[in-house]
């Protein structure tokens, strides 16, 4: 080779080398496009067990199947104590039943009430007493009769008896009597010797803690009963999923139509399982649920992608890994001419679906089973075979 020779090889004109690389460069990628489809027989196709569905539209990803309890709402749920010790003589509902507000679900009774009444009588009686008595100076002292001391002193006296009285009508109240029991009371002195406890919501008994003829000590729950709609679902959700837990975010159980919406996410973890709370509220559906309950839940995450996302079979994510292609994360779409591999983004995985972001119009067709076969084909192990 001569020296002129040489040296044009290693002078080429700017432009001219420019256009050399571009064809170079797009040649190459002809190249690498067109070994993108993946060529396969009808009969490979069934040798290797190459399975394909529809791909789905989905307008929300859902969470993984998390682990959950149904309860009741803390302003929902009330106990029904013994105001007073005494023996409970009578039931009157029993667990399971529906009850309205003002409803008799028991009869106690108590000698501590008869004592009770006594001493309000007496009050009573005390304070009619002084209310005379006040009358009477007043008209005195308007006369000039008595000194203003005592008049003062009549004021004193009738504003402490009013006290106690308003004292023991207290005391009554406390123990379980009705106003109109009490006043009945009031107007006719007579004595009752046991209170009937009543419902103080519409609700149904969850729990009858005492049975007729047992004794029982102040303050012991006799009753639970709650209004069971709506409910509340407590979710004992994962750390690693809190980042995508938001308030309002609609949450259904499975196995059931009921669902609901987040109303709390609870910033406190348990050490020992690493998990947080959030609370559901349900509001429909509740029919088919019971407090106690355990349920599976998942909560509809809104997709923030301006694409439009779908869903696949789990089995249908292809990972490669290749120095050309590190990292990719694809699925294999059926067309007339063989098996296209497109690249998607993953937004979520729940159970056996995984859904994820691309470029679909939702009619595609996708590798669920012999994905691979597929992608050892596409990276070229045992093209020869």
């Amino acid at each position: 080779m001569s020296q002129s020779q040489h040296s044009g090889m290693h002078m080429l004109n700017p432009s001219n080398y420019f256009y050399f690389l571009l064809s170079f460069v797009c040649a190459s990628f002809s190249i690498v496009h067109a070994a993108e489809l993946v060529r396969i027989t009808p009969a490979q196709i069934k040798t290797l067990g190459i399975e394909t569905a529809p791909i789905q539209a989905s307008a929300n990803a859902n969470s993984q199947h998390l682990p959950g309890e149904i309860v009741v709402p803390l302003d929902q749920a009330r106990i029904i104590s013994a105001p007073q010790s005494g023996l409970i003589d009578q039931m009157l509902v029993a667990t399971g039943q529906r009850v309205k507000q003002g409803q008799a679900l028991a009869h106690l009774s108590s000698p501590d009430l008869v004592a009770l009444q006594r001493d309000h009588l007496q009050a009573l009686s005390q304070q009619r007493l002084s209310q005379n008595s006040l009358n009477r100076d007043a008209e005195l002292y308007k006369d000039g009769i008595i000194a203003e001391r005592r008049y003062l002193t009549s004021q004193s006296n009738h504003a402490e008896v009013n006290a106690l009285l308003a004292e023991r009508r207290q005391a009554l109240k406390l123990s379980g009597m009705s106003p109109q029991a009490i006043k009945n009371l009031e107007t006719s002195g007579s004595y009752t010797n046991g209170i009937t406890l009543s419902a103080p919501i519409d609700g149904m008994v969850l729990e009858q803690l005492v049975t007729a003829g047992q004794r029982v000590d102040s303050a012991m729950p006799i009753y639970r009963i709650a209004k069971l709609s709506p409910l509340w679902l407590e979710i004992h959700a994962p750390t690693q999923a809190l980042s995508t837990i938001q308030l309002g975010m609609k949450v259904s159980i499975l196995n059931s139509e009921a669902y609901g919406k987040v109303i709390a996410i609870v910033p406190n973890v348990n050490k020992l399982d690493q998990t947080a709370l959030v609370r559901v509220a349900i509001n429909n559906g509740t029919a088919s649920l019971a407090p106690g309950q355990l349920v599976e839940a998942q909560i509809a995450q809104p997709l923030n992608n301006k694409s439009t996302s779908f869903s696949v079979a789990k089995s249908a994510i292809v990972q490669i890994n290749d120095g050309k292609n590190a990292n990719q994360t694809l699925i294999f779409i059926q067309t007339k001419d063989g098996f296209e591999p497109r690249p998607i983004n993953v937004l979520n995985n729940t159970g056996l679906q995984t859904f994820i972001s691309g470029d679909f119009v939702g009619t595609e067709r996708v590798v669920t089973s012999g994905t691979a076969a597929l992608k050892a084909k596409m990276q070229g192990i045992g093209a020869n075979e």
